[in-house]
């Protein structure tokens, strides 16, 4: 299971709809009738469905005894192998903030001067990473960038837009009462590269203005549910918008360097609106203040049955967001019921796509494949497999022993972590009984 998933469980994403009424439309440009509608009771539970792509018929090949598995598995919704995707990006002036990580890759990880001993004038006092290329913004488009090699392009369209929203410098209020603060980046596409290519874009353009999260809320509905003014043609696929923010919203009412009730009530009726649509929202808060779990983006994730995920430092956002699942499968297991062995070494996508290696022996084989939903449904399917030992060509031992020893780092890195949060809870502990009066009363 990967690290976003276990951080927090996933809710169910209700069956997604084919068609929007005209008074979806109406009440995307009424703001006010939004604020009056109410979710759908959620759709009785829809069982898990597994696909195995391969292997099919054919004798099952390898040097060492173990054979690979791939397909794809989904937990409720009626196209199981389809979706649309849309990323939103938060481009506020904000996410200039460092992210703590060294997202470039150049050794230096950047970091705010103004919250650090240094003497004045050190850094200017716009600075607020010591690299410019390791920003908030830049973690956000890392992230989505590294999402995107983990999806089959052949089932998933992906979209992107950024949102924001321009402010007066002098009275800190919108530009104009009629301005956009959401801006379509690309439509849903199946060319992932074109993506790529616009997420370089917004990071070129950089961190500026206030934050509209109503306004990125209703753009994606717009391009998911092909409203007029969409620039994608929609389709009967479960549809998801991944929400980045590392603030809370600051438009449209009122001043956009402060929040106010009203903006935060504008995202949770847009979110109302997109759950209506059959849209699901997971939303994720890049700060320290994510623990405090935000309004608006708890809220937005809610009353779509999405998915609140925390990120504190807001780097991790680039493993985290390859964590979530659209297709609300948690883990899978292969079973050899033939030789009792088992496996957990599976890699699994967010589009529900898995590919791993199940223990075998020469001859037939009997295995058992089973998929856990975030709701704790569960199914199975069982398939013979043929397996023969072979040698493998230079490259694919040589693609086998760089799996293993990915896997391997991944195992030395978790393992580290997890002795590191041993030894500072130790360390809290000790510190608590030093603090703590005696028995006598001293």
């Amino acid at each position: 299971m990967s690290a976003g998933r276990g951080a927090s469980k996933l809710l169910r994403v209700g069956v997604m709809r084919s068609a929007l009424s005209a008074t979806l439309g109406l009440m995307l440009l009424a703001p006010a009738a939004a604020a009056q509608a109410t979710p759908p009771a959620a759709a009785a539970p829809t069982p898990v469905q597994i696909f195995v792509d391969s292997p099919s018929d054919e004798v099952v090949r390898n040097k060492v005894h173990m054979a690979p598995i791939r397909g794809n598995a989904v937990a409720s919704g009626d196209s199981p192998g389809e979706f649309d995707v849309m990323i939103a990006v938060d481009v506020s002036a904000s996410t200039r903030e460092a992210s703590g990580l060294d997202v470039d890759g150049d050794g230096q990880i950047g970091f705010n001067p103004h919250l650090e001993l240094l003497p004045p004038g050190t850094y200017p006092s716009e600075v607020r990473s010591t690299d410019a290329d390791d920003t908030v913004l830049a973690a956000q488009v890392l992230a989505a960038r590294q999402l995107l090699t983990g999806l089959d392009s052949r089932r998933v369209r992906v979209g992107l837009l950024s949102y924001g929203g321009e402010v007066n410098p002098m009275t800190g209020e919108r530009l104009r009462p009629d301005q956009r603060d959401a801006w379509l980046e690309v439509p849903f596409t199946h060319d992932y590269d074109r993506v790529q290519r616009a997420l370089v874009g917004v990071l070129a353009r950089g961190a500026r203005g206030a934050t509209n999260f109503a306004a990125g809320i209703r753009l994606g509905i717009t391009e998911l549910a092909g409203l007029p003014g969409a620039k994608s043609i929609s389709r009967d696929a479960r549809k998801v918008i991944l929400f980045l923010s590392d603030g809370t919203p600051t438009l449209p009412i009122g001043r956009g360097n402060s929040a106010d009730p009203g903006d935060v009530e504008a995202a949770v009726n847009a979110a109302r609106l997109a759950r209506r649509a059959g849209i699901m929202i997971n939303t994720y808060a890049l700060g320290p203040g994510a623990l405090s779990y935000p309004v608006a983006l708890t809220e937005m994730a809610r009353v779509t049955l999405g998915q609140y995920t925390p990120v504190q430092n807001p780097g991790d956002i680039v493993v985290l967001l390859q964590g979530v699942s659209f297709a609300n499968i948690e883990d899978l297991v292969f079973t050899n019921l033939t030789t009792g062995d088992f496996s957990t070494d599976v890699e699994l996508s967010p589009d529900g796509a898995f590919q791993g290696f199940v223990p075998v022996r020469e001859g037939s084989n009997r295995v058992r494949i089973t998929a856990l939903a975030s709701d704790g449904t569960r199914a199975s399917v069982e398939m013979d497999l043929e397996f023969k030992m072979a040698e493998l060509s230079d490259r694919e031992l040589a693609l086998e022993l760089e799996r293993i020893r990915n896997r391997n780092k991944e195992l030395q890195l978790l393992l580290e972590r997890r002795r590191i949060e041993t030894f500072r809870e130790r360390e809290k502990q000790r510190r608590e009984l030093e603090l703590r009066p005696d028995d006598a009363g001293n």
